[in-house]
């Protein structure tokens, strides 16, 4: 039987417009990316901005614009790891159909940990294994020397999927372990209680049920991180206005592993758009 969770919100009279006009700034962004390397980090908030608004006006990602914006945001989450462990004076990445030639920074800011997993996902969720493979090469001391600080549940959370994409069985045990030991709202100390419980801990309960081949689990958890999603997102009027929240990320690229891995997966919602989850745009175009 097939559970339908409600996406929260609807598409407003200007929200087409907008989304094509920030479609044309975010293009226009990576146009110039050559000229203005220092805006990697401005362009990696567009993309990812970018996708929010395709996902207002087109729920299930039945159009090839969006299915663009959101290969887009995999290119640039790429990229910026990329830029980071690169050898030499500069680097050659795909973005928005074309090879573009940028400097080697090093750990910069935007290095993260959080950044990382959302390159991951999107990644994941447009199945590009040259990018998660490179992804999963990145050292951890590149996410540390980034300087931002976040809790250590989120180094373990990375650590886990790094082992499980190079098929490292009891290092990919170990870290799970520690992710679900440290990320107890007991054990860490920055990421808001509201934020871990409902989005950012869901994904590591799902991956779990997805390694233990538990499909019944998987299905019921996937119910669990929906609503906890959407509780998140309608807390108050300023999150339920936020378009990041139309779309479950992180739970969409959790599904598409099971997908992939010939899960039955029980769950409609418009938090998980159809042709993202079902691989309907992969190889339109070179990614």
């Amino acid at each position: 039987m097939t559970v339908t969770i409600p996406r929260h919100g609807g598409p407003g009279p200007d929200d087409e417009g907008f989304a094509r006009s920030l479609t044309e700034e975010t293009i226009e962004e990576i146009s110039s990316i050559e000229q203005s390397p220092h805006m990697l980090d401005a362009l990696w908030n567009s993309v990812r901005t970018c996708v929010s608004a395709r996902s207002t006006v087109d729920p299930t990602c039945s159009g090839i614009e969006t299915w663009e914006a959101v290969v887009n945001a995999m290119q640039v989450g790429s990229a910026i790891f990329r830029a980071a462990t690169a050898t030499g004076d500069t680097f050659e990445s795909r973005i928005h159909h074309e090879m573009r030639t940028l400097p080697v920074t090093g750990p910069r800011a935007y290095t993260s940990a959080p950044s990382w997993i959302d390159a991951f996902y999107f990644a994941l969720i447009c199945r590009d294994q040259q990018r998660l493979t490179e992804l999963c090469e990145v050292p951890m001391a590149v996410l540390r020397d980034s300087g931002a600080q976040h809790d250590e549940y989120l180094y373990h959370w990375v650590a886990t999927l790094q082992a499980y994409w190079s098929r490292q069985q009891p290092a990919m045990v170990e870290a799970l372990t520690a992710a679900f030991r440290t990320s107890h709202p007991d054990m860490t100390e920055i990421a808001p209680r509201d934020w871990l419980q409902n989005i950012s801990y869901p994904p590591i309960n799902l991956f779990y049920r997805f390694i233990k081949h538990d499909h019944a689990g998987f299905n019921a958890a996937l119910i669990e991180s929906l609503e906890l999603h959407k509780s998140y997102w309608t807390n108050n009027e300023d999150r339920e206005e936020d378009t990041e929240g139309l779309w479950a990320i992180g739970p969409l690229a959790m599904t598409c592993l099971a997908y992939d891995g010939n899960f039955p997966v029980d769950v409609e919602s418009e938090y998980l758009p159809q042709h993202l989850l079902q691989r309907t745009w992969i190889g339109e175009f070179p990614a």
